[in-house]
């Protein structure tokens, strides 16, 4: 009974596509706030970046209290609905409205400035919690089959990463739409002109009303198969005991702060584009050339899995990030000395999507680790804790993509950018420091994500047997 229930495939096109284009149009959303907001605040605003990479690390910390009570939640859910969707249409009115705020320009100056960057941006936070950690955590209950599970997180991931990319096209178009605006002028001698605040809110309204428009389809369309009832209520110290007993868990959030780096390009790209291309619009070049390696990435997945399995995958695609990302910051510094050389330029774009190969690891394995470590621990106790698992992992990746903002945008200031914008013109120097954080670093970090890895275990025919005795558990349960 068991293998046929293996071979059954559960979930169709349709529902594959909404959980897929919904995760697009929700990460279209974050990433146009990580690469964004900073270069807004210092440009429109004319806040100190280095204090709103602090105060952005401070919000996510701060929201990460929303983390516990939405998976909480969840796990006492008992809607018609399921216990996911409902908090997804909830989250998409106050994500729908903060986007766009963030993004407004405001008469604000000194620490009143500060204190609204702050506010907004806390609120977004905690709206883009409420919608991020039950879009994560319905992937356990899509289907009760692992290699199905695993083949959608992968197909959706891949969705989801081009969503966070997503803002790299759609901010140049809507500069070539506006008039007035950021524009390339190489007749008068300069590269680029800076962005405009009505570009910005232009933007903003765009991506939260198409982000949301597709976020809305994964409740409208998908369904939960997997449902475990529970009366209990779950306290932050039921979670942090969940965490503490679940080691399979534990592990992939060690790894993935330790890998916190790998989100660092992301925060700094325009300002890499701007030094190193000349231009915020050509953005799209940095982006486009790293998402194609990674798309690729996403889709030989499932591939590299079955050959090897997730632990050894996401360790091959780390200890190859790092050596991709130092290459490629190697052959970035010769170029910045001859920019006009071919070969050097070839070479150039070529190692940047080198580096979007490794991506997989940190965007897709997870999703399907932290997927596995809730089957562990329903399996060891009885428990099925999404919610919290999922709030532990969502809290993570934001943390983390705060950091690696933070840190990133630290380097950026250390540069000199900010006076050399104002200058015209970067020193090599300049470039270097910048596009040492923009992959050097993130390589190093990467290869220090591999450590905890080495300890996880939930693959193979441990990770099978695990999920057919689940099965077989909620059959028997089902005949009573």
């Amino acid at each position: 009974m068991s293998e046929k229930v293996q071979s059954k495939k559960y979930m169709n096109f349709k529902e594959i596509a909404a959980y897929s284009l919904g995760l697009f149009g929700f990460q279209a959303i974050v990433g146009l706030l990580n690469s964004y907001q900073a270069e807004f605040d210092g440009s429109i605003l004319g806040a100190n970046v280095s204090v709103v990479a602090i105060l952005i690390l401070v919000a996510k910390i701060v929201s990460a209290v929303a983390d516990p009570v939405v998976g909480n939640l969840l796990d006492r859910s008992k809607s018609k609905l399921g216990k996911f969707k409902p908090m997804i249409i909830y989250s998409l009115a106050p994500l729908l409205i903060f986007t766009a705020v963030v993004f407004l320009k405001v008469p604000f100056k000194g620490f009143g400035l500060y204190v609204w960057i702050f506010i907004t941006y806390l609120i977004w936070s905690i709206a883009m919690t409420m919608g991020d950690v039950p879009s994560q955590g319905i992937a356990s209950a899509l289907t009760p089959d692992p290699t199905e599970r695993t083949n959608v997180v992968s197909i959706s991931n891949t969705f989801k990463q081009i969503g966070f990319s997503a803002c790299v096209v759609i901010v140049p178009i809507v500069c070539l739409i506006i008039p007035g605006g950021s524009k390339v002028i190489v007749e008068k001698g300069q590269t680029d002109t800076p962005m405009i605040s009505s570009e910005f809110l232009g933007t903003a309204i765009l991506t939260a009303i198409f982000g949301c428009v597709l976020f809305a389809l994964i409740p409208l369309l998908n369904k939960e198969r997997v449902k475990v009832e529970s009366n209990e209520k779950t306290t932050a110290g039921d979670m942090v005991r969940a965490l503490k007993d679940n080691k399979p868990l534990m592990l992939v959030i060690v790894s993935y702060f330790l890998g916190f780096g790998r989100q660092m390009a992301m925060g700094i790209q325009v300002q890499a584009a701007t030094v190193i291309l000349g231009s915020q619009n050509l953005v799209a070049v940095l982006g486009i050339v790293t998402a194609v390696g990674s798309m690729i990435s996403m889709a030989l997945c499932p591939l590299l899995i079955k050959k090897l399995d997730e632990k050894k995958a996401y360790i091959l695609l780390s200890v190859y990030g790092f050596a991709a990302s130092i290459l490629s910051f190697v052959i970035g510094h010769f170029w910045f000395q001859n920019p006009e050389n071919t070969v050097l330029t070839i070479l150039f774009y070529a190692s940047l999507f080198l580096i979007g190969l490794q991506f997989g690891a940190v965007t897709l394995m997870p999703m399907i680790m932290t997927a596995d470590a809730v089957d562990y621990y329903e399996y060891e106790t009885g428990k099925r804790m999404e919610g919290a698992a999922y709030s532990i992992l969502t809290l993570t990746i934001k943390v983390c993509l705060a950091l690696g903002t933070a840190v990133g945008l630290v380097f950026v200031s250390a540069s000199g950018y900010y006076e050399a914008l104002e200058a015209g013109s970067f020193t090599n120097g300049t470039k270097d420091i910048i596009f040492f954080a923009y992959t050097a670093l993130p390589g190093i970090l990467a290869l220090l994500s591999v450590i905890p890895m080495l300890k996880y275990d939930i693959v193979g025919e441990k990770k099978q047997n695990i999920s057919k005795e689940l099965q077989k558990r909620r059959a028997a349960k089902s005949e009573k």
